[in-house]
């Protein structure tokens, strides 16, 4: 059985795959700061934890000999905390990616996934937005993601096989939890205060269930090597409108729920289809927005996440600041 390194593994998306793939029975090594706590994954005898920097080259050098596939999922996550300081995230979102591709090679790996972002399309008023459009990426997070794409193609060979994965905004329940994301935050909203602002509501927001994107990542492990080398696959449910998500919300949470529209300058809207991961790989979307605010409505209610208005492990931006991360 492959033996499986992922960066960023106590993550919000990580805390979820990293399981999964134990129930699969793949060896997982996970290298993360442990940021939002160290009990983020059990322990189980197929896991090794490392705490530790992914720009910590030594450290790499040190333990990704032996594993045949990589996750690259460690990075400063969305506009707004990698803004609280641009400096530190050039650092680990893009200085850190071709040293740790080329220590990956040098270490016998043969398989490099890497979770990019949606957001590198920019605004674009086409219907849907495919793989092999322009990109033009609004902010220095997307801008770094579009170029760490390229740097891992460059490294594209038979024996090293490259594939990344444009990921919509994830939403859902899991044991790192993140709430400030956008169906994450109206149904944390919606539940604890009865209440939804909305700001705008048409803009569209395409978004994927978190079980969802697990599995995308385990598809690409099981693929064809010849299906999947040097490509690029969004990934996401449906694109809705924040107005339709509120909606979805409200339908979940109760019908008491009072949704508040205001005034937005965020013209960000995207059209994303991921018809091609469909095509290719068969793989396919399963759950809704809605299944996510149901998973989270029963995690509140049988308080899972309390305090999750000011608890900092909630909001990557409090605990960033909290930390002083550099």
């Amino acid at each position: 059985m492959k033996k499986i390194f992922i960066t960023g593994g106590a993550g919000y998306v990580g805390s979820k795959l990293v399981p999964r793939l134990l129930c699969l029975n793949y060896e997982v090594t996970i290298l993360d700061l442990m940021i939002y706590g160290d009990d983020v994954l059990d322990d189980h005898q197929c896991l090794t934890k490392i705490k530790g920097d992914i720009r910590d080259i030594k450290l790499l050098e040190q333990s990704l000999p032996g594993h045949e596939v990589v996750i690259h999922l460690a990075c400063i996550s969305n506009d707004p905390s990698f803004e609280l300081n641009p400096t530190l995230g050039k650092s680990i979102n893009l200085d850190a990616f071709e040293p740790i591709v080329k220590t990956s090679i040098k270490s016998g790996v043969n398989q490099f996934i890497y979770a990019s972002s949606s957001s590198v399309y920019g605004i674009k008023n086409e219907k849907n937005v495919t793989e092999d459009m322009i990109l033009e990426p609004l902010t220095d997070y997307s801008k770094f993601k579009g170029d760490c794409e390229k740097i891992l193609n460059s490294y594209s060979s038979e024996n090293f096989i490259t594939t990344t994965i444009r990921p919509s905004t994830v939403c859902g329940y899991a044991k790192r939890q993140r709430l400030d994301l956008v169906v994450n935050i109206l149904t944390n909203h919606a539940f604890h205060k009865r209440e939804i602002k909305v700001f705008g509501g048409n803009q569209l927001r395409p978004n994927v269930h978190i079980d969802d994107m697990v599995e995308s990542y385990i598809a690409v492990i099981n693929a064809s090597k010849k299906e999947i080398n040097s490509e690029i696959f969004n990934v996401g449910f449906r694109n809705q409108s924040v107005n339709e998500l509120a909606d979805d919300v409200r339908s979940i949470i109760g019908n008491d729920i009072k949704i508040i529209n205001t005034k937005s300058d965020d013209n960000r809207s995207y059209h994303v289809s991921s018809q091609k991961i469909k095509d290719i790989l068969n793989f396919e979307t399963k759950f809704t927005v809605k299944d996510a605010v149901r998973d989270l409505k029963k995690a509140f209610e049988n308080r899972l996440l309390i305090n999750t208005f000011d608890n900092e492990f909630f909001y990557n931006i409090k605990r960033m600041n909290s930390i002083n991360l550099q």
